[in-house]
């Protein structure tokens, strides 16, 4: 009989910042599996347990991997940071499952950076936002140009994913340069947490121009504000609409 797959999201991998369902399936699972360095941050939460890893650019292995270790009966935790339906690996999980009819799916959701770093920054994204990745691996960069231009347009709120990396070194300053063009203000209320819920984190706020010469890493979630968002004590603020003054 085949073991069941529950596609974990971890949230930023403080356990204090996962939610219980998630530990639970870790807990009760008879193999981990994830991206190497997803899994070293609950090695220690789980000392007894069977893991097993790959490196980053074997996503399709890995997945491949869980449907094996159900085949032979395991109940397996599939680990994603933040939430495995928010650029998790929770998509391509489902698109094998049609290869492996006989293995139940099961997505939990956690916490994805877009909330955990927003909260860190104050009310960044208190109103309609979207989510946009710079990493141009899996999407042409035309495209995430036109969504970048679309959120201005739209004038949402943006939290950005995967803003920079060694070979993508200029990408936030490039998204920055199209957001500007598209109509959003220099002075526009905008910030970034880096390695959100583990060591070493560290926010900012700052302003669109300052955000531009902004150095950032792969670790880093960078947020910027719509036209009616401001700087109120150190924190992003983008209103609802409530008059507060009255």
């Amino acid at each position: 009989m085949a073991g069941k797959i529950i596609i974990v999201g971890m949230g930023p991998g403080d356990s204090s910042m996962m939610t219980g369902e998630a530990f639970e399936a870790m807990k009760n699972s008879d193999i981990i599996v994830g991206y190497t360095v997803y899994v070293d941050l609950v090695r220690n939460l789980f000392e007894d347990k069977e893991f097993f890893t790959t490196p980053m650019k074997q996503e399709i292995e890995r997945c491949k991997a869980c449907f094996d270790f159900a085949l032979d009966g395991k109940n397996v935790a599939f680990i994603c940071s933040g939430d495995a339906g928010v650029y998790g690996m929770a998509a391509p999980m489902y698109e094998l499952s049609e290869q492996y009819p006989e293995v139940e799916l099961t997505v939990i959701p956690g916490v994805t950076a877009a909330l955990s770093g927003a909260a860190l920054l104050g009310a960044p994204l208190n109103h309609d936002f979207c989510v946009i990745s710079l990493s141009d691996l899996l999407t042409p960069w035309e495209l995430i140009t036109k969504r970048l231009e679309a959120a201005i347009h739209g004038d949402f709120a943006i939290a950005i994913y995967n803003p920079s990396s060694k070979k993508r070194h200029d990408h936030l300053q490039k998204a920055c340069d199209i957001m500007i063009n598209a109509g959003a203000e220099l002075d526009r209320a905008c910030g970034y947490v880096e390695n959100i819920g583990r060591d070493g984190t560290k926010t900012c706020t700052c302003t669109l121009r300052e955000l531009r010469d902004s150095e950032v890493n792969m670790f880093t979630t960078v947020f910027v504000g719509n036209s009616r968002s401001r700087l109120i004590n150190g924190k992003i603020v983008t209103p609802r609409g409530y008059r507060i003054n009255e």
